[in-house]
């Protein structure tokens, strides 16, 4: 269990693509300024995860809320509810579909009705322009992007990516990544205007989320200010754009 910033806490999970590799996944704890908490996303806490959470939350009674965020991370929903279950459960509409026994509240995390719930505390964030919830179950770029106002924190599944490079690439003068989801090109929507689309969104969220220090993404790692030798944030989500400039023209050179 990571403390990342006033009020927030990142606990980083196991999870292997294809069974073999190990990419990680994550889930975090947050509090409100009423006091009490939500849980951002899910993942099945371990005893002693669950003992520290505990101890933060009045043995759980002041988790409010669990926010599945990601419409293709479903592994550990149902247990995270068990472990939680007085918590209010909310989901995207995959959620809803694929556990429809489970108590969930009629707001979707990528409502604006969700979002204007807890605006008090978090900026939410969807992107434009790509599938949310695409057809093929392979394509996981998008995800609702939260941003806590207090702790400066972006909580992210997917859409961005931050990888720390082992010891050897950082002899090299290369310390991390910082990158959109390689899925994109076949995330974006096939259409005219998709990729203007995605690229304002971007551009916006950026200037939006300028005063981002932290970050916690899913499968890869968590940045902190205090471990950022790097760009800032900001900066650090322009060029990420810029990298994916070629996808988004021929895109455009393709759909218009």
């Amino acid at each position: 269990m990571i403390r990342v910033g006033d009020g927030f806490w990142n606990i980083r999970g196991s999870f292997k693509a294809a069974g073999v590799i190990e990419v990680g996944t994550h889930v975090s704890l947050v509090k409100r300024a009423s006091g009490k908490f939500v849980l951002l996303d899910a993942y099945t806490l371990g005893d002693s995860d669950v003992r520290e959470v505990r101890d933060l939350t009045n043995g759980g009674a002041d988790i409010e809320a669990i926010l599945n965020l990601h419409p293709f991370h479903t592994i550990h929903v149902r247990r995270m509810h068990e472990q939680f279950p007085d918590a209010k459960l909310y989901g995207t509409a995959r959620h809803v579909s694929r556990f429809p026994e489970l108590p969930w509240q009629l707001e979707l995390t990528e409502s604006a009705e969700l979002h204007t719930m807890f605006r008090d505390d978090f900026d939410f964030s969807v992107p434009r322009g790509v599938d949310f919830i695409s057809s093929n179950e392979h394509i996981h770029f998008s995800s609702v992007l939260a941003f806590h106002r207090a702790s400066k924190t972006i909580h992210v599944d997917d859409t961005l990516m931050y990888v720390r490079l082992p010891k050897l690439a950082r002899a090299f003068g290369r310390v991390d990544l910082f990158s959109f989801h390689p899925t994109l090109a076949k995330a974006l929507e096939r259409r005219a205007g998709a990729a203007a689309d995605f690229r304002n969104w971007a551009e916006s969220l950026a200037e939006r989320w300028r005063d981002a220090e932290n970050l916690c993404a899913a499968h890869t790692a968590v940045l902190t200010a205090d471990r950022n030798q790097g760009a800032s944030i900001h900066a650090r989500i322009l060029q990420a754009l810029d990298k994916v400039s070629g996808t988004l023209k021929e895109h455009e050179r393709k759909y218009g």
